[in-house]
C-alpha cells in the first residue's frame, strides 16, 4: 500500500507537467556571416587553384580554403604582406604579414613566434581538392598597423610542402605553388 501511495506522490507532478507543456519556438537562426575578402588562387602556370574566403570574427579571422588542382598531401599556407602574385615564383607577395616586427616564424615556436602570416597546414586529397577552415587569432581587418586590406593589400600563398611550424623563415614549406590576392567584398 505504501508503494502505491509513493508512486502516486511521485507520478502526480509528472502527469500534471505533461498537461501543461507548451510548444516552444526555437530561437531564430543567426544569419550566415558575410565574407570580408576573397582571393582567387592561381598556379604558377595560371591555372585555377581554388579560392580563400575571409570572415571576420570577434577575436580574429576565419579563412575558408577551397583548393583545387593541388598536389596531394599537406601544404603550408601563409598570409603574405603584399597583394601581388606574379608568376612563376610569387615572390612579389613579399614576406609574411608583420615580419617587419621581426617575429620568428612558427605556430609552435616558443621563441617569440608566431608571426601573423603563420597558419595551419591544409591537406589536399588525391584528387587535388583541399577544403579547410583555418583561424588567425588576435588579428583583424582594420586593426591599428595591421590593415590587411591597406594600399598594397595582402595575399594567400600555398607552399609545396607542409610547414613544420618552427624552422626559419617558412617552416621548411618549400616553393610557392599557388597564390591569390585578397579583394575586399562589397557588403
Amino acid at each position: 500500500m505504501q508503494f502505491i501511495r509513493l508512486a502516486a506522490v511521485l507520478l502526480t507532478p509528472l502527469a500534471m507537467s505533461c498537461t501543461t507543456v507548451q510548444a516552444q519556438t526555437p530561437p531564430a537562426a543567426a544569419g550566415a556571416p558575410a565574407p570580408v575578402a576573397v582571393a582567387a588562387l592561381k598556379t604558377a602556370q595560371g591555372g585555377d587553384a581554388g579560392q580563400v574566403t575571409v570572415f571576420r570574427g570577434p577575436l580574429g579571422l576565419l579563412l575558408r580554403v577551397e583548393g583545387e588542382n593541388w598536389p596531394s598531401g599537406w601544404h603550408g599556407v601563409h598570409l603574405h604582406a603584399v597583394g601581388r602574385c606574379d608568376a612563376p615564383g610569387f615572390t612579389s607577395a613579399g614576406g609574411h604579414v608583420n615580419h617587419a616586427e621581426a617575429r620568428p616564424h612558427g605556430l609552435l615556436n616558443h621563441g617569440g613566434g608566431p608571426d601573423l602570416g603563420d597558419l595551419q597546414n591544409v591537406w589536399a586529397a588525391a584528387d587535388g581538392v583541399a577544403n579547410a577552415e583555418v583561424y588567425l587569432a588576435g588579428s583583424g581587418l582594420g586593426m591599428a598597423g595591421m590593415d590587411l586590406l591597406d594600399g598594397d593589400g595582402f595575399s594567400f600563398v600555398v607552399h609545396a610542402n607542409p610547414d613544420d611550424h618552427v624552422s626559419q623563415p617558412i617552416g621548411g614549406a618549400g616553393g610557392r605553388i599557388a597564390c591569390g590576392v585578397f579583394e575586399e567584398t562589397t557588403r
